[in-house]
Formats: structure tokens, C-alpha cells, sequence
């Protein structure tokens, strides 16, 4: 507790041009396109707009709790949101599944989440996964950021390409400065003088979140419940954990899986998929554009603050959401996650060990497969680490030495 109050005390001198940038950005790319997919799920499933708003309440309000809550206990950039892919996932399960019956399936995928985390076992696994084939799956999972940025070009060539023109020369003629904000500012005023800002594609209305009573469906909670279990563990927090191993961290794995768990449970009560720690952006808070790397979590209690307040409103703010253009939130996130893929690229192929496992890891991930509902970072992991124990049965063994050093300082994180 005596941590968190220091932690908290601290932030204001951590409040700098390059923190409040990032937490800026990375509260834009969450409450833009991801917000789009919940918003077109509520609608195709026939939800009314006041169960639309009680979802949007429920994942980014406890999603910021969790931001803030992880920050401020163990001063590290672990951001909260939630699943995107699990937004895909559930919206495709209100076809089929009433809401309550959904929300069930929430709650139970939550209750698994919270007890794989309290019993300690994700910290076990995660230890024994070699890190390369960790890292070869972060740059897989998120190359698709850097590839956006440039197909953007095709469709807006003067607003992406001014905002890249603009991170590169300020990046070259003006350090001082965070080169991402300079590339958003002038990617905004290219948008309107282009007219690009849509305004008034949707019309306000602000209500108040709906509790209801989520109801137990087999069926349900096997086909998306689990799989959404899964999601949130194999893709989002194994995300956030290899980044910020990447960034010199020593993540609370157990207590990151817990939080996710236990931030499952909350939302189910308001319509809500699931608040989870949030691998993209934890990658956008964790990068060196973020400045100095202990000062790197105040970027997510900025964040916190803007993605919590877009839950209390959100019957008002998606309407500024449709506004912004996509190709400008995708050309953002883009350079913001080059630190990221630079970094985590030279430790999936810094040494030979694990070369052709790492390579499979990063192919599978980057290829957007998805098994029973399970998306592609999870299989990956997987795939990566069977091809090393059939390939490179050597490897394995020598690094098991390694790992069971890591493991007694991962222990004392988690």
C-alpha cells in the first residue's frame, strides 16, 4: 500500500510531454476502431441503445480501474481495456445467444481467468516459454499495425503520408519532441483541410449503464465463454507480458491474469465481454516514446483518465469516434508500435537458439488464424514451442538453465 501511495504521489513529475502523449494516443486507438466493432455488434444483434451504452460502460470504465489500479501497485505501463478479438467473438455469439445468456457466458469465462491466475499456473507456463518464441509472436501479432500504416497510403496518401513525412523529419530535426505527436497534430489538420472529419454520423444519447442478471448456457459458455477465457490469457495478457519483458519489465503475471479475471466478472453484470489487461496498448504506454522507463506508467493513468471517461459518456462520445478518419488512428498506431517490433524483432533473432521455433511463432501469429474461437497469438505460443521440442530438442535443454533462473526472479513478481 505504501508503494501505491508513492507511486501515486510520483505521477505529476512523470507528466510530461512524452507521457501524456502516449496516453493520449493509445486511449485514441482504443476508443476509435475497437469502439466501432462493439458498436457494430450491438447493432447487427438487434440491441437496444441502452444496452449498447451499458456495454461500452462496463469494458472501458473497469478498463481504466484496472489501468490505473496495475500502474500505481507496481509502476509499470500495464494498461487495461479489453479483448478486440473477444468483441468479434461475443458479437458473432448475440446471433445465436440471448444477452443474459451472453453475459453468462462472461461471467464464466471470467471465473476461469481468475482462478488459472490465483492458482499460479499461467506464471508457471509463461516461465517455461522460451522468450524468443515470445517475441517472435509479438512482432507477428502486431506487424499488422505497420502494414495498415502503409496500405492507409493507397486510400489517404496526403494525410499518411504527411503524418509519416512529419515523424521522420521531427524525429531527425526535433528530438525534444515526441515525433508521434507531431505526426498525429499534423495528420488531424491535413484530415480537415481534406475533409476527412465526418461529423454527425451518429446522434448522442446519453444514458445510464444497465445492470442485468447474466443466465448459465452450456452451449454458450462453451462456445464463447471459453474460447473468450482463452483470448484474454493467450492473446491479450501474453501480449502485454512479452512486451514488457522487451522493455526491460518484470511483469506480475499471476497478478495480471487475476485482474483480467476479476475484471471478467464485473462487466458480465452490465452487458460488458470482459476488462482485461490490453496488449496493444500496454505496447503503446511501454515504448520509448514514452520517455524515460520508470516515468512510462504515469502514460497510463493519462490514459486511464480519457478511456474512463469515454465509458461515463459514451452515449455522447461515439459520435466524435465515427469522425476521426480510421487511416489517421491506423497511421498513429503504426509508429507508435515501431519501437516495439524493432525491439522485440532483435531478441526473437538476437541468438541461434529457438530460430526456427521463433520463425513458426511469428508466421502463425502473423497469419490471423483462428482455431475453436482462439485467435492466432494464442497458437503461436503453441506452435512455436512444439516445433522447438521437435527441431530443437538441444535448445530446449540448454535453455531450461536459463529458465529456471528467470523463474525465481519471475516469482518474485507475481
Amino acid at each position: 500500500m505504501n508503494s501505491f501511495k508513492q507511486n501515486l504521489k510520483d505521477v505529476p513529475k512523470h507528466l510530461n510531454v512524452k507521457t501524456v502523449t502516449t496516453g493520449v494516443l493509445a486511449a485514441i486507438f482504443g476508443c476509435t476502431g475497437p469502439a466501432l466493432i462493439i458498436i457494430g455488434g450491438a447493432r447487427d444483434a438487434g440491441l437496444t441503445s441502452e444496452q449498447m451504452i451499458s456495454w461500452l460502460f462496463a469494458v472501458y470504465f473497469f478498463g481504466s480501474l484496472i489501468g490505473v489500479y496495475m500502474a500505481l501497485k507496481y509502476k509499470q505501463p500495464i494498461v487495461g481495456a479489453y479483448s478486440i478479438p473477444g468483441a468479434v467473438l461475443v458479437a458473432a455469439g448475440l446471433q445465436t445467444y440471448t444477452l443474459n445468456e451472453i453475459s453468462g457466458a462472461y461471467l464464466a469465462a471470467g471465473i476461469i481467468v481468475l482462478i488459472l491466475g490465483i492458482s499460479g499456473l499461467i506464471g508457471k507456463v509463461m516461465s517455461w516459454i522460451p522468450i524468443s518464441i515470445v517475441m517472435a509472436m509479438i512482432v507477428g501479432a502486431m506487424i499488422k499495425f505497420g502494414t495498415e500504416m502503409i496500405v492507409s497510403i493507397q486510400g489517404a496518401p496526403l494525410i499518411v503520408g504527411g503524418a509519416i513525412v512529419a515523424y521522420l523529419i521531427s524525429s531527425r530535426f526535433i528530438p525534444k519532441l515526441p515525433p508521434i505527436l507531431i505526426a498525429f497534430i499534423v495528420g488531424c489538420v491535413l484530415a480537415s483541410f481534406t475533409g476527412q472529419f465526418q461529423m454527425g454520423g451518429m446522434e448522442t444519447n446519453l444514458a445510464l449503464p444497465q445492470i442485468l442478471m447474466p443466465a448459465f448456457n452450456m452451449e454458450a459458455i462453451i462456445s464463447v465463454g471459453l474460447p473468450l477465457a482463452l483470448l484474454v490469457i493467450g492473446a491479450e495478457n501474453a501480449q502485454s507480458i512479452g512486451v514488457l519483458l522487451t522493455e526491460g519489465y518484470k511483469p506480475p503475471i499471476n497478478r495480471m491474469t487475476i485482474i483480467s479475471g476479476i475484471g471478467g466478472i464485473l462487466t458480465s453484470f452490465f452487458g460488458g465481454h470482459n476488462a482485461n489487461i490490453a496488449g496493444p496498448m500496454t505496447a503503446i504506454c511501454a515504448s520509448e516514446e514514452s520517455g524515460e522507463k520508470e516515468g512510462r506508467y504515469a502514460s497510463v493513468i493519462v490514459n486511464a483518465i480519457l478511456f474512463g471517461s469515454f465509458g461515463l459518456v459514451a452515449g455522447v462520445a461515439v459520435s466524435f469516434v465515427v469522425a476521426l478518419p480510421s487511416v489517421l488512428v491506423a497511421t498513429v498506431a503504426g509508429l507508435a508500435m515501431i519501437g516495439v517490433l524493432v525491439s522485440s524483432l532483435q531478441t526473437a533473432f538476437r541468438e541461434k537458439k529457438f530460430q526456427i521455433g521463433s520463425f513458426f511463432a511469428l508466421i502463425i501469429a502473423m497469419s490471423g488464424i483462428s482455431f475453436f474461437g482462439v485467435s492466432a497469438p494464442f497458437w503461436a505460443l503453441i506452435g512455436g514451442v512444439l516445433v522447438s521440442l521437435i527441431l530443437e530438442s538441444k535448445d530446449v535443454n540448454v535453455g531450461r538453465v536459463g529458465v529456471e533462473r528467470e523463474q525465481g526472479e519471475l516469482s518474485q513478481t507475481v
